[in-house]
């Protein structure tokens, strides 16, 4: 009987250990959860663990009116790299975390306020237009340097740069990417992350 009773006692643990370990949400099969600084605070991404959880309110909507709200293409302009979840948390360890890039939302503030990917900064695209006249100030913020009054713009220097917004329905990161390429900046040096918001909640990744 005591035997009996210690082999029901292991195969509850197994059990137990078998659902906990079904339940580890990772984000890949070796990557659980990294870290990024965000607002001068460490934040750590991570996918939310609950098997059952489901989106609602705003980012469980399926349809929007078209126009403005239209489908989006993957490719944002030539030569510029279409991301997903993945290379966005790579860009973020590998790139923003050493400083020579930055992950920019490019919604408006409000929105950014609301929640945005941990690391990202907040440039809205209407500021890349070439009618802001605050533009100058914004691509030097970005790293770019002009020669002379007005002259060309230098761009070795510039971060590259990761943007996104709301989701594949959303223009504003493509409209804030074509803004930086008519303005010179090398297409080699942005990214673009077509998911944005809305896909990056449905893979159940940290909002901050």
């Amino acid at each position: 009987m005591k035997m009996r009773a210690f082999a029901g006692v292991v195969l509850a643990q197994l059990a137990f250990t078998a659902a906990a370990w079904a339940q580890d949400v990772r984000i890949t099969p070796d990557l659980s959860e990294i870290s990024v600084n965000s607002a001068g605070q460490s934040v750590t991404i991570r996918r939310i663990q609950n098997i059952e959880n489901t989106l609602t309110g705003e980012w469980a909507r399926t349809s929007r009116p078209c126009p403005d709200q239209c489908l989006q293409p993957i490719s944002a302009s030539d030569g510029v790299a279409t991301a997903g979840e993945l290379e966005v948390l790579s860009f973020l360890q590998n790139e923003a975390s050493t400083g020579r890039g930055l992950l920019i939302d490019t919604r408006l503030p409000d929105a950014f306020a609301d929640g945005t990917i941990p690391g990202a900064v907040n440039v809205p695209h209407a500021t890349l237009d070439a009618q802001n006249p605050f533009r100058t100030e914004i691509l030097r913020a970005l790293g770019a340097t002009q020669t002379g009054s007005g002259g060309q713009w230098e761009f070795s220097r510039a971060f590259s740069l990761m943007l996104f917004c709301d989701g594949p329905w959303c223009s504003s990161a493509q409209d804030a990417v074509r803004s930086l390429v008519s303005s010179g900046y090398p297409p080699a040096k942005l990214g673009y992350y077509r998911g944005g918001m809305q896909v990056w909640q449905l893979m159940g990744l940290t909002v901050s």
